[in-house]
C-alpha cells in the first residue's frame, strides 16, 4: 500500500485538530477543567472523546502541519474550545460571586478557605454555593448536554481556516458581563433578608445604648444568616437551571450554530 504526502496530512489535521478542540474545552470546562482532575486524565478523557466523534466529523481540509495555515487552524480550534467552555465556567462563577456578596453580609468575609475548581481562595459561602451548584450541574447531566454542544460545534464550526466571527466573541463577553447581574439575582433574597436584619439591630441599638450590639449582633447575624441560607436553597435551583441552559445556548450559538 503507498500513502502520499496528502493521505498522511489529512489523517494527522482530522485527529490533532479535533483533540485540540477537545482538550482547549476540558482545561476550563466545570468538572473536567478542576485542578483535582490530574492532567494525565484530562488528556486520556480528550484522546477518548476524539475517538468517539471521529465518525460524525466532517470532512477536514488537506493543510501542510507546517505551514502558517495549520498554525492558524490549531489556534482556532483552541479558542473554540476555550469559548465553548468558559460559557459554562461562568455559571459556577456567578454562584462564587453571589456567595461572596451574602458572606459580606454576613459578616464571613474574612473566612476564607481554598476552591479546588480554581486553586484560589474564595470565601466560605461562596465554596458552599459552588459545592451546590456542582452537585447540580451533574443531576441536571449538564456535562452530558456540555459535550453534546461541543459534538455540535463540529458542524456549526468545521474544521478549517474560518475562524470565529466578532459577533461571537462580542456574545462570549456579554455572557460574561451578565454573570455579575444573575450573581445578585441569586444572592438578592439572602442579602435583602440579612439587610432586614442588620436594620432591626441598629434600632435596638439606637433604643438601648447599652446593649453591646457587637457581642450580641454578631453571632445573632450569623445564625440568623444560615437559617436564610437554608431557605434560599429552594430558588437556587430553578435559577441554575435557567443560568445553565442560556449557557448552553450562547455556547451552542458560536458560528451560527443553536437557536
Amino acid at each position: 500500500m503507498l500513502f502520499t504526502g496528502a493521505d498522511v496530512n489529512s489523517w494527522a489535521g482530522g485527529l490533532v485538530w479535533p483533540f485540540t478542540r477537545i482538550a482547549a474545552m476540558l482545561t476550563i470546562a466545570p468538572i473536567f477543567g478542576a485542578r483535582v482532575v490530574p492532567l494525565r486524565v484530562r488528556l486520556v478523557i480528550a484522546l477518548l472523546l476524539t475517538w468517539v466523534v471521529l465518525p460524525v466529523i466532517p470532512r477536514v481540509p488537506v493543510i501542510d502541519p507546517l505551514s502558517a495555515a495549520s498554525a492558524l487552524v490549531t489556534l482556532q480550534q483552541i479558542l473554540i474550545g476555550l469559548a465553548i467552555g468558559f460559557s459554562l465556567q461562568l455559571v459556577l462563577a456567578t454562584l462564587v460571586v453571589a456567595g461572596q456578596t451574602i458572606a459580606m453580609g454576613m459578616g464571613l468575609g474574612f473566612a476564607q478557605m481554598v476552591d479546588p475548581q480554581n486553586g484560589v481562595s474564595v470565601p466560605v459561602i461562596g465554596q458552599y454555593y459552588l459545592v451546590i451548584a456542582t452537585l447540580l450541574f451533574l443531576a441536571l447531566n449538564g456535562h452530558l448536554a456540555l459535550l453534546r454542544v461541543l459534538v455540535d460545534s463540529f458542524q456549526s464550526l468545521p474544521i478549517g481556516l474560518d475562524a470565529l466571527s466578532r459577533d461571537d466573541f462580542r456574545s462570549v463577553a456579554h455572557w460574561g458581563v451578565r454573570m455579575f447581574g444573575d450573581a445578585m439575582m441569586v444572592a438578592l433574597p439572602a442579602v435583602t433578608a440579612i439587610l432586614l436584619v442588620n436594620l432591626c439591630f441598629g434600632v435596638i441599638s439606637r433604643a438601648a445604648p447599652q446593649l453591646n450590639i457587637f457581642g450580641v449582633g454578631f453571632p445573632m447575624t450569623l445564625m440568623l444568616g444560615f437559617i436564610i441560607l437554608v431557605f434560599a436553597l429552594a430558588s437556587l435551583l430553578p435559577e441554575l437551571q435557567q443560568m445553565l441552559d442560556e449557557a448552553l445556548r450562547a455556547a451552542a450559538s458560536l458560528g451560527g450554530g443553536g437557536p
